[in-house]
């Protein structure tokens, strides 16, 4: 038998919270016009949300996964600043929202607002756990 670590598994508290921030995320892009909560505070729940679907099924460590997610976040951000879906001339609107089109430092801020909140609270559920 071998000693090695499975690289998937399914933590079932991980997908309920993907699907509860993702129904957030989807309430936010079509109700909310407040610029903080569209723009600031719904970049930094996607990189929640992107951490809690890929911990949902990968075995990793949670900073393993938040560092992954918050390199993907900032690499999708300075495409943006590349012109990326101007140079690949995208023209879906769903894969453009996704792209997204507009460089804005402050999504950097929430990126890594994002990533600090995800550390923090695997650090109290670590915590929690041992006590």
């Amino acid at each position: 038998m071998s000693n090695r670590k499975r690289m998937f598994v399914f933590k079932i508290r991980y997908v309920i919270a993907t699907l509860v921030l993702l129904l957030i995320e989807v309430a936010i892009a079509f109700w909310s016009v407040h610029p903080f909560i569209r723009g600031f505070l719904g970049d930094v729940l996607v990189v929640l949300l992107l951490y809690t679907f890929l911990t949902s099924f990968l075995s990793f460590s949670s900073e393993r996964i938040a560092f992954t997610v918050l390199l993907f976040a900032f690499g999708i951000e300075f495409l943006q600043l590349a012109d990326l879906t101007e140079a690949l001339n995208i023209q879906n609107p769903v894969l453009k929202i996704v792209v997204g089109s507009v460089f804005d430092p402050w999504d950097l801020l929430a990126y890594l607002t994002g990533f600090f909140i995800i550390i923090l609270i695997e650090k109290l559920f670590r915590k929690n756990e041992c006590a």
